[in-house]
């Protein structure tokens, strides 16, 4: 599986939104993305990559976009 898949999967996981919402979420868009679902999507991208992500960019993860531009800090590539 792709990364963009891994990524994509994680969002409808932690939000039970349908596929074709995910490319246009962004933090708050909508009720399942509050604080808590945002853990829960941060815990969700950890374990499916494997990576521990850092406090600024758990903070600074606004959206489907700006997780993608962040996760290449980890080298994780789309």
């Amino acid at each position: 599986m792709d990364n963009l898949r891994i990524y994509t999967l994680a969002f409808i996981e932690a939000f039970e939104v349908d596929e074709s919402q995910v490319p246009n979420l962004e933090y708050e868009s909508i009720e399942e993305w509050d604080s808590v679902g945002h853990m829960v999507l941060m815990a969700t991208l950890e374990e499916s990559f494997d990576i521990i992500l850092d406090m600024e960019d758990i903070i600074d993860f606004s959206g489907f976009e700006k997780g993608k531009e962040l996760l290449g800090k980890y080298e994780i590539a789309f």
